[in-house]
């Protein structure tokens, strides 16, 4: 049975160049980058080699840029060490979009519960936009910090950071971006941007998994959360992970050289997917959940009207081809997704939404033979109803 990876938004294959990076510093003599020897020295080199990298293709200075364990660590990081900063400036008030990853969310509501801030969440429109006038209607004086991820993980959805981070501004509040699933397709230029912290994580751009990045723009009020050494400018103790670090800096090296290429091809994959799935679905309506334009070139989330998600899900796996929804399973329960519900959709929509990604590995042929698949799962679904 052919196997058809259709969840690159949930976590990417590791490119082979950056498998090769790594496993040569893995199998090297090793070295802490704190260690004033050879062979730390050797480590703290690979480690500015990378940070080097890394901020010169997102457009900051090298001493903006903080390596942490993935994209949670870095929005908790961020929330959490801003937050705590301001409040000494009487700043106690957050704003955040209902559709943000738990990481966010969690952490805002977290917080609130534990820390004593307020906490103001966005609605989103039924696409899954932010609208700049909402950030400004909801800004106070005593407004800390604005969290609005840049595109969306579970429909894609790109929201409009460069209005809001005026707004923000405008506002006096500091503003973090939830970058993660836009590195590999946005050409970023921090320096230019009205962004303070920006979160990015490896793993999602053919990178390894547990390496992520925080962009923290030079005179940002922060507060670091881990005491230790003084690693990361005093920021976040711990030794650094050299040959992940690495690992993240050579995928982001080939995102940047084929970039362009990568969005237009991934893009045709997922306006072909959908074409295919209409095409050889006949009984069933199909609806693409998020923008249609405002959007990201990998992910794509579509109700299949009538059919469970659960069904679809269990059944696409057992079919060999890996999916995934905006649900999760807690004590047992399934969970709606809390990003289509902020949408409003319909119940049929909400309960029948299941998201394909798509990216390194895949291509227009294995497409073209997943598609009658899922048609044949759908209709058998269908009759089994």
């Amino acid at each position: 049975m052919n196997k058809y990876y259709f969840d690159h938004a949930a976590t990417t294959p590791m490119h082979p160049e950056v498998i090769k990076t790594m496993v040569e510093l893995m199998q090297g003599p090793g070295g802490n980058g704190s260690s004033i020897h050879a062979y730390g020295r050797a480590a703290k080199g690979e480690l500015s080699r990378a940070r080097d990298l890394i901020s010169s293709a997102i457009g900051c200075n090298s001493t903006e840029l903080m390596f942490t364990s993935g994209g949670t660590e870095s929005d908790n990081t961020a929330l959490i060490g801003a937050a705590r900063a301001q409040r000494r400036k009487g700043k106690s008030h957050i704003i955040t979009a209902a559709t943000e990853h738990h990481a966010v969310l969690h952490t805002c509501e977290w917080l609130k519960e534990k820390e004593g801030f307020t906490l103001t969440v966005l609605p989103v429109d039924s696409e899954g936009r932010v609208d700049p006038v909402h950030v400004k209607d909801a800004l106070r004086p005593d407004t800390a910090i604005v969290s609005i991820m840049h595109g969306n993980n579970e429909v894609g959805t790109i929201q409009p950071i460069e209005e809001i981070g005026e707004v923000v501004h405008a506002g006096d509040a500091l503003f973090h971006v939830d970058a993660v699933q836009t590195l590999a397709y946005v050409k970023y230029q921090l320096k230019e941007l009205p962004v303070d912290l920006m979160s990015f994580s490896a793993h999602k751009i053919n990178g390894p998994q547990g390496v992520g990045a925080l962009y923290i723009a030079a005179g940002t009020p922060f507060e670091s959360m881990q005491q230790g050494g003084l690693q990361e400018r005093k920021r976040r103790a711990g030794t650094e992970n050299v040959a992940g670090i690495a690992g993240f800096a050579k995928a982001l090296d080939i995102c940047v050289n084929d970039r362009t290429n990568k969005q237009l091809f991934i893009d045709s994959l997922r306006k072909r997917w959908v074409e295919s799935l209409k095409e050889t679905i006949v009984d069933v309506d199909l609806v693409v959940n998020g923008h249609d334009t405002f959007c990201l070139p990998h992910i794509v989330n579509i109700s299949f009207i009538g059919v469970h998600t659960e069904s679809m899900l269990m059944n696409l796996d057992m079919a060999g081809i890996a999916a995934a929804s905006g649900s999760a399973c807690t004590s047992g329960s399934l969970e709606k997704s809390h990003v289509l519900r902020a949408m409003d959709l319909s119940q049929e929509r909400l309960n029948s939404a299941v998201r394909f990604s798509f990216g390194l590995g895949n291509t227009l042929e294995e497409l073209e033979e997943a598609a009658p698949i899922v048609a044949r799962i759908v209709s058998r679904i269908r009759t089994r109803n």
